[in-house]
């Protein structure tokens, strides 16, 4: 039996729903809820987790919906791995996760907001250049 060819818009649907089920990954108590539900244990969910890996191909992770969850490309890759898949069914792992995650963002927040300061301040401090403007002396 010949595959049948994929259209355009069909493959731009498929590739919207892949990306949306990767910005998924980044949640905790989502993969607690499918690795309890056994779905991670599952050869074609493995196998289709491996497939999604070429969202983090560079030509892909430009992507701004993908580089705006980068904890969804990593939770992919950590997926890759069957002991981290078996650890998720522990409701207390996903818990750690989650406050890593929060722990990350609140440390990066932090650091964006010291580092956008210190331009500002930078900026301000730099002496202003004389204007050449058309000015005329008697």
């Amino acid at each position: 039996m010949a595959g049948v060819m994929e259209t355009e818009e069909q493959a731009r649907h498929r590739f919207q729903l892949e990306l949306e089920f990767v910005q998924c990954l980044a949640n905790p108590n989502y993969l607690n809820f499918l690795a309890q539900r056994g779905y991670l244990r599952e050869k074609p969910f493995v196998n289709y987790l491996k497939y999604l890996l070429y969202g983090k191909t560079p030509e892909y992770a430009k992507i701004p919906k993908v580089s705006s969850y980068p904890h969804c490309l990593h939770m992919l890759e950590l997926l890759q791995y069957e002991h981290f898949r078996k650890e998720l069914v522990n409701a207390q792992c996903a818990k750690f996760i989650d406050e890593q995650q929060i722990l990350h963002w609140q440390h990066y927040s932090r650091k964006r907001t010291r580092l956008q300061q210190a331009l500002v301040e930078q900026q301000q401090q730099q002496p202003q250049a004389p204007s050449h403007g058309n000015t005329t002396s008697k």
